[in-house]
């Protein structure tokens, strides 16, 4: 039986690996053109990202200023959601309109009523949902 390795307990605890202003970069300019598949106006978008509408029509024509943690963890659940829809529906355009669609789950209002509560809890509770759709919860 081999030993196992001492811990280090000076080590920082564990934490998820930051989103590089890259890579959050990369997913503001992704969730523009899924705000525009989903047929969200650039008011509902400013919500859904906690942002002034200049700034995300700044950010939107090429802009893009630093995205601090909560304006990349909206855009993380943003994209798991994506992610989730398009595991779900076969069909892209499914997915897309399923956003505006009324859902039971969520008293009959759509999931983008939802998201636009303005808080990340709300974006995060409709990715929960989806996850929870797939299995995953």
């Amino acid at each position: 039986m081999t030993a196992l390795s001492p811990v280090d307990t000076a080590a920082a605890p564990f934490s998820p690996a930051a989103i590089t202003q890259e890579e959050a970069a990369a997913m503001f300019r992704a969730a523009v053109n899924l705000f525009r598949l989903w047929g969200v106006t650039d008011e509902e978008a400013a919500v859904l990202l906690d942002q002034p509408v200049r700034s995300y029509r700044r950010w939107k024509a090429g802009e893009i200023g630093r995205i601090d943690r909560d304006g990349a963890a909206r855009l993380s659940n943003l994209m798991g959601i994506h992610k989730a829809l398009r595991l779900i529906f076969r069909e892209p355009q499914r997915g897309y309109a399923w956003i505006k669609a009324g859902n039971d789950a969520f008293g009959g209002r759509s999931a983008l009523a939802v998201m636009l509560g303005g808080e990340l809890t709300d974006l995060m509770r409709v990715r929960r949902y989806l996850d929870a759709e797939r299995g995953l919860w």
